[in-house]
């Protein structure tokens, strides 16, 4: 598909820090139904994917629309435990580029709606991307490529013009698979493992100079970088 280029962001541990909130949040809602879990199986086994797919892992048990309900009700737990949010290092400064530029941009996530609301105006960016695509309102959300698909073709951009930012092996799965060149940020999963998932880069935040020399030989986007 020929198009513009485009800034794709997932949403959790993406543009902030997180993880946290859901593992406790996640830990909680899973003890009530006698299903222990620490940080290591979250990180592997929960950490990015569809409610969906995680009720039907850790509670096989349960009828399929328990099984949502209540994960609906972590996803619950998980909002009130949201207070003041920071954006990631370098995540202002990049959009604020990719704005003065006219650069599409959008969120690209499995979050409920109601999560992602909450949380992009805790960050003060409720109004500031073309379009907010959440696999949880998809027939399939991540790590199948149908979210970033479907962002590419309501930005009207070009894959092969684009960079997708993800903190999880499901989202960098679900982005690489729909041919966006991908670039791992924060710590939620490990440099080696993102990268064998297929990341063009690995990088701390939106601070790392190759961040910045990767999306602008990408995207033509000046960033104040050399190629």
């Amino acid at each position: 598909m020929s198009g513009r280029p485009s800034l794709l962001f997932d949403l959790d541990g993406t543009l902030t820090e997180t993880d946290h909130l859901h593992f406790e949040a996640m830990a909680e809602t899973l003890a009530e139904q006698g299903v222990s879990i620490d940080w290591e199986i979250y990180a592997a086994r929960i950490l990015g994917g569809a409610n969906a797919d995680i009720a039907a892992e850790f509670l096989p048990h349960l009828p399929r629309a328990e099984g949502l309900a209540i994960m609906s009700d972590k996803e619950a737990r998980f909002r009130r435990r949201v207070g003041e949010l920071t954006r990631a290092a370098g995540l202002t400064e990049l959009l604020a580029a990719a704005q003065a530029a006219g650069l599409a941009c959008a969120v690209v996530s499995n979050a409920p709606r109601a999560n992602a609301e909450l949380m992009l105006a805790a960050l003060g960016l409720s109004d500031r991307f073309e379009a907010i695509v959440l696999g949880d309102e998809l027939p399939r959300g991540k790590p199948d490529p149908l979210p970033y698909r479907v962002a590419l073709e309501t930005l009207g951009a070009d894959a092969a013009r684009s960079v997708a930012f993800e903190d999880s092996l499901s989202g960098i799965r679900a982005a690489v698979g729909a041919g966006v060149a991908t670039i791992g940020v924060g710590n939620s999963a490990a440099p080696a493992a993102m990268r064998e998932a297929g990341v063009a880069l690995a990088a701390r935040d939106f601070t790392d100079p190759a961040l910045l020399r990767l999306v602008s030989a990408r995207t033509g986007l000046s960033l104040g970088v050399e190629a």
